[in-house]
């Protein structure tokens, strides 16, 4: 397949399993053709989507693709395949963003909804998606106070969050049966974006669809995925990463101590935490985000913040800076959503104020990576690196940057991971 892949990344952790292609922070023309003519196949715009309101994530991705129609036509490239990356346990903003993809990049022959993501332990086995055995219905995921859902039966997903449009019985699906027989002849047929779901519980599930999806395309096919990370494996079909997982502590700069920004509040983010916070060689630094809604309380919580950071740091000591783990309540999403901004607002503050001399950043959450890149270390754009554990991504600074060249960041999803996988990233880390 010669067509280039741009994937629209709600948060910047969907590149959790690829490597050596570029993630863009900002999605102005100029930057968009930079990531179409980029030679590896595969690039990423991390719109942040997922913090949003339904009708921001609308402007934001219409903006990003009414910017890649000039930059397709001003680069000339003929294939593209569009993938809205988004949560492996169906929260996001859906169909919002696939239907403003497919109004302003369209038309499409089908959008297919691909959420099986094996690194994360989710499978989809006869149309229901599974985490960890357990349809995502009953889990926690599923009463999130903003993408809620009451369906683990994709079709019935679909109708549940289109509100009937689509209807589930209107849905294709593609099971493991279909998938291992081979699905060429059925992607031909696909015609007026039809909505598909597609059953796999092993990568080579995916990668055998992904190659009828490569034949299809280079026959004509123009198809549209909302998935998650594995799919994306299998399309860009990349050799392994140029420097192993078990060695990336040769990214750390000067061997030093590091930083950690955790700001997801779920629960297994919590569990991760407590084992990190036992290990030897750090300082935790609890931010009451509470205190945040006391008026004026802010410059102090930063100042304070801050300096424990900088004393755990010429003490030797990696500072982990992390949000209080009781998450709180509020009359509405919209008022949530802003409290979470507010509160990202003041990590980010903290990030640009750390250590000119941190060996590298770790940063766990979706949302907060994605400001840590854009905001906090205001990066235009970043080489991936490749994944120093299963599902977890390291990138790297570029040697220009001004207070922080060179510097690698790991970008750890809130859900990614068994309770030890944050404490061996950072002793990974910590021998460089």
């Amino acid at each position: 397949m010669t067509a280039k892949i741009i994937v629209l990344d709600d948060d910047p952790t969907g590149s959790q399993t690829v490597h050596s292609c570029l993630l863009l922070m900002q999605w102005n023309v100029e930057t968009l053709r930079e990531g179409l003519r980029d030679a590896a196949p595969i690039f990423f715009v991390l719109t942040n989507t997922r913090a949003l309101s339904p009708a921001e994530a609308s402007a934001v991705v219409g903006e990003v693709c009414r910017n890649l129609q000039q930059a397709i036509a001003a680069e000339g490239v003929r294939d593209t395949l569009v993938v809205s990356r988004s949560d492996s346990t169906l929260r996001g903003h859906y169909p919002v963003e696939t239907d403003v993809i497919a109004d302003v990049l369209g038309p499409f022959d089908a959008h297919f909804l691909v959420p099986a993501f094996f690194e994360g332990g989710r499978t989809t086995v006869e149309s229901v998606h599974y985490l960890g055995g357990v349809p995502v219905h009953q889990t926690e995921f599923a009463r999130d106070s903003v993408f809620g859902y009451r369906h683990s039966y994709l079709p019935d997903y679909v109708e549940e969050k289109t509100g009937g449009r689509i209807r589930a019985s209107e849905v294709e699906r593609f099971t493991l049966t279909d998938l291992r027989a081979g699905v060429g002849s059925r992607l031909a047929a696909l015609t007026d974006n039809r909505c598909c779901v597609v059953d796999a519980e092993s990568q080579a599930d995916l990668d055998r669809f992904a190659a009828d999806v490569r034949e299809a395309v280079d026959r004509g096919k123009r198809f549209l995925f909302r998935s998650a990370a594995s799919l994306l494996t299998a399309l860009a079909a990349l050799p392994p990463q140029p420097v192993p997982a078990e060695a990336m502590a040769a990214y750390v700069r000067g061997g030093r101590p590091g930083a950690v920004i955790v700001g997801s509040h779920v629960r297994k983010t919590t569990e991760q935490l407590e084992r990190l916070l036992a290990e030897p060689g750090v300082e935790g630094i609890e931010v009451e985000v509470a205190r945040l809604l006391e008026p004026g309380a802010r410059t102090t919580i930063l100042e304070r913040t801050l300096a424990v950071v900088h004393a755990a740091h010429t003490g030797g000591k990696t500072p982990v800076v992390y949000t209080s783990r009781t998450e709180l309540t509020f009359p509405d999403i919209q008022t949530r959503l802003a409290f979470g901004i507010e509160v990202s607002g003041l990590l980010m503050d903290v990030v640009r104020a750390l250590p000119e001399d941190i060996g590298f950043l770790i940063s766990k959450g979706g949302i907060t990576s994605n400001d840590t890149l854009s905001r906090g270390l205001a990066l235009k754009s970043a080489r991936l690196l490749g994944q120093v554990i299963p599902g977890v991504s390291m990138v790297r600074t570029g040697t220009d940057h001004p207070c922080y060249p060179d510097l690698p960041v790991v970008l750890f999803p809130g859900n990614v991971g068994d309770a030890g996988a944050l404490a061996t990233v950072y002793r990974r880390l910590a021998r460089g």
